[in-house]
């Protein structure tokens, strides 16, 4: 193509609402625009890379006997009632009505319509294991878009879904998918981990993400040398067996001190009662009030740690998990925010549970609320002072953490951008709506399913942020909108007939552009190395003479002369 034809408006100045490198450059660079806060327009040259983002995945996705197919993107609400998921899903679901009064939703993903075109059409064991995948804009009504297209209120991804008739069978189809993605990721030219990752509100047994590596990413992510690696919502945190065990709590009571009140007047963080009594924050036992789906429990982490509310809320098998309000809190406990603790709880309150992190369990004369304004409680013991519903690991991996696979190495902490997430998803969505088979000896049985989804939209980004320099965008060929783009010094007379001879040795056995654009030459080179295009040929006066080309690949800084007869060979 030549770039007088091509739609491709770049501009020199960084738009002042990105907020990310890949917005900033995706902008400039003349791929997207933004239309309305998290909706975007796809420009011919980002269609074109989008593109070949979605082909790479296809290829993959029929490599491993995926189907492809096209579900609607406004979805029936009475489907997603039957799973429960129309309350559930919260405020991110786009809901509308058609004329006739009857409610829709614009579909942020697909489990309750594949399992509904499965439920209908698959009967026996026989026809399994089935996987049926789609390309499909999805739109997600978030709080606050950001990010460019990594974060919109309507992106592209693809999603698949695959359905089996035994665990077994749908445990060897996940790693199937596992190293289909790896192999995405691979031909992208990504460097990625896979993660272990909290499920969220898709549901499943298990589930990993597949994070490219970038500083900019949004997610905080550990891994260690011996192959494990989990984003921070899912990373384990291992038990410090000491002095505890598992069933009773058991600590040496010879050591024990006998509970103290403290006055601790307007003090309600750990760092301030804590310089209050030249206590540390390993000495506390920080206190917070959930509600799950509306019940009341107390939740215990040491000083110096945070909850997970994800482990949380997985542990608990809640839909909706939030932290109490003002009122709540002291209604429960009789004090208000920041005195809470789990002794000496008002008797007008109901057996609140009690749910303690591992880090709780081996503090001996610990420091918590006291349940009354302004006062704190010195030398609390577990079991003699208070004895939790149940002690698991509830709280935030942090730095200093030693694996929990391995338990020797320190765990590394880094960030990524989520671009993959696969989802053994078991019997939940099939369950819920009675999709069923019939086995080998003829019994009624739910599939087994499993979800992959991965975004096309963000992995465009996801290149960018990984791959970028002052000057703009490094492409990997694989998914570069050209492969070659022809730069000549004054596009007239010889050289514009070097130039087009060029072009039409290359065309055909490559995507060019040629810049033939009257504009100077400084002008093209900064184009050139904004968009990202992986090779550069210039030719001038001054190459001509010796009937040669100055050849320039994106991601390096030194030049090569080539004979133009050698171009092509020498390009491959």
């Amino acid at each position: 193509m030549k770039y007088s034809k091509a739609f491709i408006p770049t501009v020199k100045e960084t738009p002042s609402d990105a907020d990310t490198i890949s917005q900033k450059l995706m902008l400039r660079a003349g791929l997207i625009r933004k239309l309305t806060s998290g909706i975007y327009e796809w420009l011919p040259l980002g269609l074109k890379v989008l593109k070949k983002v979605e082909q790479i995945i296809r290829e993959e996705m029929n490599n491993i006997d995926g189907q492809e197919l096209l579900m609607p993107a406004m979805l029936p609400k009475e489907l997603w009632v039957e799973t429960g998921r129309w309350d559930i899903y919260g405020k991110e679901l786009c809901r509308l009505q058609d004329r006739s009064g009857r409610e829709f939703c614009l579909g942020p993903t697909h489990e309750e319509i594949i399992t509904d075109i499965v439920r209908k059409d698959v009967r026996s064991y026989r026809e399994l294991p089935l996987m049926l995948y789609q390309f499909q804009t999805k739109f997600r009504d978030e709080i606050r878009p950001r990010f460019g297209v990594m974060r919109a209120k309507e992106f592209y991804m693809k999603d698949a879904y695959s359905f089996h008739a035994t665990e077994e069978d749908a445990d060897r189809y996940y790693k199937v998918v596992y190293t289909a993605y790896s192999k995405i990721c691979e031909r992208c030219g990504f460097d990625f981990r896979a993660v272990e990752a909290a499920t969220g509100a898709i549901g499943g047994s298990f589930s990993h993400e597949f994070m490219v590596i970038a500083d900019t990413g949004e997610e905080e992510i550990v891994a260690c040398d011996c192959g494990y690696g989990a984003n921070v919502e899912k990373a384990e945190c291992l038990r410090d067996e000491g002095r505890g065990t598992k069933d009773n709590f058991r600590l040496p009571t010879s050591d024990f001190l006998p509970l103290e009140e403290v006055h601790t007047p307007n003090m309600k963080t750990v760092e301030e009662v804590g310089k209050f009594l030249y206590e540390k924050p390993e000495k506390f036992i920080k206190t917070l009030i959930y509600l799950a789906d509306g019940k009341a429990i107390m939740v215990l982490v040491r000083g110096d740690c945070e909850i997970n509310e994800e482990k949380l809320k997985s542990f608990l098998k809640c839909n909706e998990l939030v932290l109490a309000d003002a009122a709540t809190v002291e209604k429960l406990t009789g004090a208000p925010v920041g005195f809470a603790g789990p002794s000496r709880l008002p008797s007008t309150v109901c057996r609140l549970p009690i749910f303690a992190d591992y880090s709780v369990e081996n503090i001996i004369n610990g420091i918590s609320g006291a349940n009354k304004k302004d006062y704190h409680l010195k030398n609390l013991n577990i079991t003699r002072d208070y004895k939790p519903e149940t002690i698991l690991d509830l709280r935030k991996v942090k730095k200093g953490d030693k694996c929990p696979r391995c338990r020797k190495n320190e765990l590394r902490f880094g960030r990524g951008i989520e671009v993959g997430h696969t989802f053994k998803l078991g019997t939940k969505y099939s369950e819920a709506m009675d999709a069923s088979f019939l086995d080998e000896h003829g019994n009624k049985k739910h599939f087994i399913m499993g979800c992959y989804g991965i975004g096309v939209s963000r992995i465009v980004a996801a290149a960018i942020e990984q791959s970028h320099d002052e000057n703009g965008i490094i492409w990997n060929r694989a998914i570069a909108p050209f492969d070659v783009v022809i730069v000549p010094i004054n596009y007239t007379d010889a050289i514009k007939d070097a130039c087009d001879k060029i072009y039409l040795q290359l065309s055909g056995k490559m995507e060019v552009l040629l810049d033939d654009r009257d504009e100077r030459a400084g002008v093209k080179f900064k184009d050139a190395d904004l968009v990202g295009i992986p090779v550069r040929v210039t030719v001038s006066e001054k190459t001509l003479k010796e009937n040669k080309a100055e050849i320039k690949y994106r991601n390096e800084n030194k030049p090569e002369l080539v004979s133009i007869e050698n171009l092509l060979d020498f390009i491959k």
